[in-house]
């Protein structure tokens, strides 16, 4: 039986600067004065044609994204949040992050962002090698994304996540570790520390950059920077999620947990439950910012739906709670999914075999082995 879980707010902004060739987000490249009144205009469109699907639940966090939403005043970010507001249950205290990268920020705006309401802010930095950034394509450097952090502390932030990336073209694992003492030193709450990967339809996919690390040197760099995140007391909780003193980031807690989501913006997706009708929607929105903001305009279609068929709900609530180092109670997957714990009942007994995946209780936990080869064992689900 379908219950609902949690419910959050994505907005997606989608211009940046100049799109890296690594990124195959939905991100544009900034060509003259961004239309803000006229997004938001249309970002709330989108949120009223949302909102018959949500009435009365409360929303446990908000996250923009992008492309580089800060690319947009703390402004126009005040004026979608009280908006929002009057449209929605806000839980007081909720967790709203702003995505922001050193080489775009006005950086006497993070006073004015944390009065419109963000309290939590994620830069992308990516490394804080000059060389390795130039490598990919950033329009910042080290000391740019230095005094970004600390400019944003001054403001008051506490919450900070800081973007690291590794197995970057001609890096090695000293200059891994180096990134990361460099973070360190700026004492984010949170660390996300990701591979390099040369994602289908980007430039780095079509040309591919020299010295990218082979598997096996990747492999050795991430446990060493894996072992250095421990030592200086950031926990790994989920793939490449490290937080201190529990301070895990609430929003993409609820994706990896298969919660909902409303995705309003320019190519976003949202996840709603319907327990009325035993059914989980997938919502989808036009990905060009200008024929969405079009369709907002028209008061058209903004976007389409599908729904998620029951034989298709293991693999994708495996998909997000496997990558948890806390993995998921069957109590769970029962709720989120709708489906009984006896729909998944030999794949895991054959994944406990194989050493991949344990079990205490009522909860499943992947393994070191599993984590290690964890998109295969989410392949077992499908």
């Amino acid at each position: 039986m379908l219950t609902l879980p949690p419910l959050a707010l994505y907005v997606h902004i989608p211009w940046c600067v100049r799109k890296c060739p690594y990124c195959d987000f939905n991100s544009h490249g900034q060509k003259g004065e961004l239309p803000q009144r006229e997004y938001i205009a249309a970002l709330l469109a989108d949120l009223d044609q949302d909102l018959p699907l949500v009435w009365g639940r409360p929303v446990t966090s908000i996250f923009f994204g992008g492309g580089t939403p800060s690319l947009f005043s703390a402004d126009s970010i005040a004026a979608f949040l009280g908006a929002a507001a009057a449209r929605l249950r806000f839980r007081p205290g909720l967790e709203v992050t702003l995505e922001t990268n050193p080489g775009t920020i006005e950086h006497d705006r993070f006073e004015a962002y944390s009065r419109a309401g963000v309290n939590r802010l994620s830069f992308g930095i990516q490394s804080f090698d000059d060389g390795c950034l130039q490598r990919l394509g950033r329009i910042h450097d080290a000391a740019q994304a230095e005094r970004a952090v600390k400019l944003a502390q001054d403001a008051g932030f506490t919450n900070i996540n800081l973007d690291l990336m590794y197995a970057l073209p001609q890096q090695n694992i000293d200059m891994a570790l180096a990134d990361l003492d460099r973070a360190f030193a700026l004492q984010p709450a949170h660390i996300s520390h990701y591979q390099l990967t040369l994602e289908p339809n980007t430039v780095f996919a079509a040309r591919p950059p020299q010295g990218i690390p082979e598997e096996d040197d990747a492999w050795d760099m991430q446990e060493a920077c894996q072992a250095s995140l421990a030592t200086h007391g950031y926990a790994h909780y989920e793939v490449s999620a490290y937080a201190r003193d529990g301070r895990q980031c609430a929003h993409n807690l609820n994706y990896w947990r298969f919660g909902d989501y409303l995705g309003i913006g320019a190519g976003a997706h949202g996840k709603i439950t319907l327990p009325s009708e035993q059914g989980i929607l997938r919502r989808w929105k036009l990905k060009h910012p200008q024929a969405y903001m079009d369709a907002a305009a028209s008061q058209a279609r903004i976007g389409g739906d599908e729904w998620l068929a029951p034989e298709r709900r293991p693999f994708d609530y495996m998909l997000n709670a496997l990558r948890l180092h806390e993995g998921f109670p069957l109590s769970d997957f029962e709720a989120r999914t709708g489906l009984p714990r006896s729909t998944i009942a030999t794949t895991l007994a054959g994944l406990y075999e194989r050493g991949l995946l344990s079990a205490e209780g009522d909860r499943v936990t992947p393994t070191e082995l599993g984590r290690r080869f964890l998109n295969d064992v989410m392949g077992a689900f499908l």
